[in-house]
């Protein structure tokens, strides 16, 4: 029996990256995956890839900093497989670099939008749906930035900061109703975000992780997975480093 049999799960930013990953470890454990993202050629490539590996799949197009959007996400996947089990809040940007004195005002809120309120906001309304069900699990995707700085990216830094409070209020909160939630703070991680980066910067990010590499994808899922099912069932509210060794010095 496989470890995610007869659940329903979502993952949003899915069409890609780590994400994509998580769509495609939960589908292998046996759960039945929405997958979302704003990139609806990515979204539908990702459920072709799993459908063809066996999986169960559907795509649904959502910008998770669009509230009515999230809220039509989670009924969509209620409507498609009847419930909500397990979600993963993935969607998320980097911004622009800069200084916090000359970081533009309108980068900032778009970089809050995205990474904190739309968790907020997906968060919002899977717990409410949750409810219904009598339970399930909720796995936020910070960032190792959820615990230490990113120099020049001052906006980035604080909504990971923040989505690991938001984690923990939700673990406190709904605690006693069967719905646990905690967030994964990974490193840098090869993802078609860092293929664009030059060979120099490559190169002093990896110097950064003492284990001597950047970390994977699949890597990160491998984590959410167990966080997303039974072996995890006695801890919510927690936050999760995957960052070889980033956070240690």
């Amino acid at each position: 029996m496989k470890i995610l049999d007869n659940k329903v799960a979502l993952v949003t930013g899915a069409g890609s990256g780590i994400g994509l990953a998580i769509a495609k470890l939960y589908a292998k454990e046996g759960a039945k995956v929405v997958v979302s993202d704003i990139n609806e050629e990515h979204g539908k490539s990702a459920v072709a890839e799993i459908k063809s590996a066996g999986g169960e799949a559907t795509f649904v197009k959502a910008d998770t900093s669009n509230p009515e959007q999230v809220e039509a996400l989670i009924k969509a996947t209620v409507e498609a497989y009847g419930r909500l089990d397990i979600a993963c809040n993935n969607a998320g940007i980097g911004g622009e670099q800069a200084t916090t004195g000359d970081y533009s005002i309108d980068s900032w809120k778009k970089v809050l939008n995205v990474n904190l309120d739309g968790v907020f906001y997906g968060c919002k309304y899977e717990l409410n749906q949750m409810e219904k069900n009598g339970g399930g699990v909720i796995v936020n995707i910070a960032s190792i930035h959820g615990t230490v700085a990113a120099p020049l990216s001052s906006a980035y830094t604080t909504s990971k900061h923040a989505v690991v409070g938001l984690t923990k209020n939700i673990g406190v909160e709904y605690g006693q109703k069967n719905i646990r939630c905690n967030a994964v703070g990974p490193a840098y991680i090869e993802t078609p975000l860092l293929e664009s980066a030059s060979g120099d910067m490559k190169e002093a990010l990896t110097a950064k992780h003492p284990m001597g590499r950047l970390g994977k994808s699949e890597e990160v899922a491998e984590l959410v997975l167990f966080l997303s099912s039974e072996k995890s069932s006695f801890m919510t509210g927690g936050y999760y480093l995957v960052d070889g060794g980033y956070t240690a010095i």
